[in-house]
């Protein structure tokens, strides 16, 4: 897939739209626009990363998966991230397994390209390593959170940050994806949903999903969502020559 005029411009990866020109430019001719399709595997399990992904309006999982099959959420990726932060960690293997859960698109780039170029250090690499930053804030925010916070506060916090990623109030989830990005079974997923639905909050059906009144969805939220939000905010704050949308 070429990449367009406007996709060059204005990539709607925030952490490709936070470098200078001068370091996006120097990107460009390894990058290309890949389609990303629901359920498409981009690394498994102690296999190498050979590519790394910076989603458009795509949203990827990252799962564990364990000795019996069974798997837990430990990482949710799009517009906001990259897929592939062990390369620039210096290690090409993983012991998670990263797949496509809402299909989009994302720019892809060689990960030993890409480690190169972090390696120069200057801005790509500020705002990856403020990127790898966020995310270890997040682990442990969410920690906390699966912790302490009822799971209709964590279901309203989670649906205000897919909304964020996709920058759209309606997207699709299936009951099984939400409960496990949750880690707890579907029947109390459906609880929760039927909840904030009564309350005239969300709209949901056969996994579409609708936001009706985010403010009220914002004030069900635990704390955790606007702590993890202020965190990410901050890569685009950090260069005086940003580039913004």
């Amino acid at each position: 897939m070429s990449l367009d005029k406007n996709a060059l411009e204005q990539p709607a990866n925030k952490l490709l739209a936070a470098l200078p020109d001068s370091d996006y430019q120097r990107l460009i001719p390894h990058m290309k626009l890949v389609p990303l399709s629901n359920r498409q595997v981009l690394y498994q399990t102690g296999e190498p990363i050979t590519q790394v992904y910076f989603p458009n309006k795509a949203v990827v999982s990252i799962v564990s998966t364990m000795e019996d099959g069974s798997t837990v959420k430990v990482g949710l990726v799009s517009n906001e991230g990259m897929v592939g932060m062990p390369v620039i960690l210096g290690n090409n293997t993983t012991i998670t397994t990263a797949f496509v859960q809402i299909p989009d698109t994302a720019m892809q780039i060689d990960a030993d390209i890409l480690k190169s170029e972090f390696n120069r250090g200057a801005a790509l690499q500020t705002v990856l390593l403020h990127y790898v930053q966020r995310v270890y804030t997040q682990i442990l925010q969410e920690s906390a959170c699966n912790r302490f916070h009822q799971l209709e506060e964590r279901l309203a916090s989670w649906l205000l940050t897919v909304s964020d990623r996709l920058e759209s109030k309606e997207f699709l989830l299936t009951q099984e994806f939400i409960s496990q990005m949750l880690d707890v079974n579907s029947a109390a997923v459906t609880e929760a949903a039927k909840t904030l639905s009564q309350a005239g909050i969300i709209a949901y059906h056969r996994g579409q999903i609708k936001i009706l009144n985010r403010e009220a969805l914002k004030k069900i939220s635990c704390e955790c969502y606007q702590i993890i939000e202020d965190e990410f905010g901050g890569i685009l704050d950090l260069l005086p020559n940003k580039r913004r949308k």
